[in-house]
């Protein structure tokens, strides 16, 4: 299904961007975009570290042009979504359990006022947090997908990363930037490269920033860097075998910034797990790749939601 790419730099008409207040009153920004055809159910659709969900307005459009409802917000401290440290473009968290806290009380809003079949789609960290989402009950749709889910990172320091990010949180405030600019440290690779070959799409997420600045979020704190490592091997240690929801995971081999070989590790462990795989035709945003790209991973996830969620 084509549709323009007009829709990358403008919130469409019936679409509402507003806030909704998380349990301790700590505004989220959300989006959210009935569908005005026959209802074929709804998606709750989570990004990554730093992102917003203005990145990925491309595929909700193709999504409600199918009849989904698609909503979405921007997690706790980045995005819309304010910031927990005093430093305006830095990325903080002092637990994911806290990320979790607000998935759950949205995600239960959200199943209650929709129509179903409900799904819940992750990027990176979004697709980490979707997953353990899923594992604590948190959440209970009908299937997910995980798109270059943040199950491991890739990190020069190997073993190394979580230890040394726990002492360096320790040696001064663990709110600071763990460093300067850049989607990691120690690398040659630009950010660009990092996340994908299609300059067009690139620079859609420029151009939301430079029209509104408050969207922009740096590198993380050093507390995040130890809350993620600490996410990451409890998620993996926990009987992930008990998650029954149909997964389709998305995988980009040669992705520099999420460990594909953890993702493909984990989806052999779950019963309803599903893999779509890429080489190195794709990097980190692969909804945001080249068409080529792109338009494999939306028809391969329109094939698993007709399978696996199909219209009630």
């Amino acid at each position: 299904m084509a549709v323009s790419r007009n829709f990358a730099r403008t919130i469409p008409e019936g679409a509402v961007v507003d806030r909704w207040a998380a349990p301790d009153g700590w505004p989220l920004r959300r989006f959210h975009w009935p569908a005005e055809v026959a209802a074929r159910g709804s998606i709750l659709f989570q990004t990554g570290r730093g992102d917003v969900f203005e990145k990925y307005l491309e595929s909700f459009a193709r999504w409600h042009a199918a009849g989904w409802t698609i909503t979405a917000f921007d997690w706790r401290g980045q995005g819309g979504s304010g910031r927990l440290t005093p430093k305006a473009n830095c990325g903080h968290i002092d637990d994911f359990g806290t990320y979790i806290d607000d998935l759950r009380a949205f995600a239960a809003q959200w199943q209650a006022e929709t129509p179903g079949p409900h799904v819940v789609m992750g990027h990176s960290m979004g697709g980490h947090l979707v997953l353990r989402g899923l594992a604590e009950g948190a959440i209970a749709p009908d299937a997910a997908v995980l798109v270059a889910p943040m199950l491991g990172v890739r990190s020069a320091l190997g073993r190394l990363a979580p230890p040394i990010a726990r002492v360096l949180a320790r040696l001064g405030d663990p709110r600071r930037p763990a460093w300067k600019g850049n989607e990691k440290p120690y690398t040659t690779e630009t950010r660009a490269h990092l996340l994908t070959h299609d300059p067009a799409r690139y620079a859609d997420e420029l151009w939301w920033q430079a029209r509104d600045r408050t969207l922009l979020t740096g590198p993380p704190s050093w507390q995040w860097l130890v809350a993620a490592f600490r996410s990451m091997a409890a998620l993996e240690a926990r009987p992930l075998e008990s998650v029954r929801t149909p997964l389709l995971f998305v995988v980009a081999e040669a992705d520099g910034l999420v460990d594909a070989r953890a993702a493909l590790r984990i989806a052999l462990r779950l019963p309803g797990g599903e893999v779509l795989r890429f080489g190195p035709e794709s990097a980190h945003e692969i909804l945001r790749e080249a068409d080529p790209v792109r338009d494999r991973a939306l028809a391969a996830i329109d094939g698993f939601l007709d399978a696996r969620a199909p219209r009630r």
